[in-house]
């Protein structure tokens, strides 16, 4: 007759812990390239949904103001607001007695670049009508366009600021 042992302490022994440690440690660092790039792309898409928002609200501001739409005390000379934070105030409308418009509810954050100061919550660039397309200087005399102050490459390969 075979004597049969009995395991009464039924567990893991040392080397097997240590293995699924390791599967484990290895795993984690596959991952973790992984999640900063979705960080990463999550990001650039809110910088593109924030630059088609402020670029949309110009664009309507400037319409509105060639249409007469809005009082001349609103538009500068070329029909663009003087700053991004007009188009986040009402605005009165011509020949409607005290209707107002606003064009934007906020001004949207720049996710990659840091705000200069909590009440100050435009972190963009700015170029005015008369500027060069790439100018990274603002004229100061209106908001023509508004890119990101980040020199960074994208994930596409280029630039932020470009965009």
């Amino acid at each position: 007759m075979a004597v049969r042992i009995r395991r009464e302490h039924r567990g893991l022994t040392l080397i097997e812990l240590l293995v699924v440690i390791a599967i484990i440690s290895i795993l984690a660092t596959a991952v973790m390239p992984l999640s900063r790039m979705t960080i990463v792309r999550m990001k650039e898409t809110e910088l593109r949904s924030g630059l088609r928002v402020i670029r949309s609200a110009i664009d309507a501001f400037n319409k509105d103001c060639v249409a007469k739409k809005l009082t001349s005390d609103n538009c500068s000379k070329d029909g663009y607001p003087e700053t991004l934070e007009l188009l986040t105030q009402p605005l009165k409308l011509t020949g409607t007695g005290d209707k107002t418009k606003k064009y934007l509810r906020r001004i949207p954050r720049d996710p990659f670049t840091p705000l200069e100061s909590a009440d100050k919550p435009n972190n963009w660039g700015l170029r005015s009508y008369v500027d060069a397309p790439d100018s990274t200087q603002w004229g100061s005399e209106n908001v023509y366009d508004a890119y990101s102050k980040n020199e960074a490459v994208s994930l596409d390969g280029s630039k932020y600021s470009t965009w």
